[in-house]
């Protein structure tokens, strides 16, 4: 989905209400976790384009998020199996 720029500070003005918090540190704090998000979405598309090890990948972002990915990439395969055999 894609946010327009009123309602990007629409969160951001109800952010800093219900925080209290400051408009820069919500600001820094949403770009943090943003950076984090994408930085552990790479390193998943690595392990599962076989980039990276399960081992490595694990590593990096952590038993949870490889086991997730792939058990999503399962889920995956078997709707793809089930589309061309039905």
């Amino acid at each position: 989905m894609h946010l327009d720029m009123m309602s990007v500070a629409n969160y951001l003005s109800s952010l800093v209400q219900m925080t209290d918090q400051k408009e820069e540190y919500i600001l820094a704090q949403a770009l943090e976790i943003g950076l984090r998000q994408l930085w552990r979405e790479e390193v998943l598309a690595r392990y599962l384009r076989g980039e990276l090890s399960r081992e490595e990948a694990i590593e990096q972002v952590g038993i949870t998020w490889v086991a997730l990915a792939d058990e999503q990439a399962e889920a995956v395969l078997e709707d793809i199996h089930w589309a061309l055999t039905t």
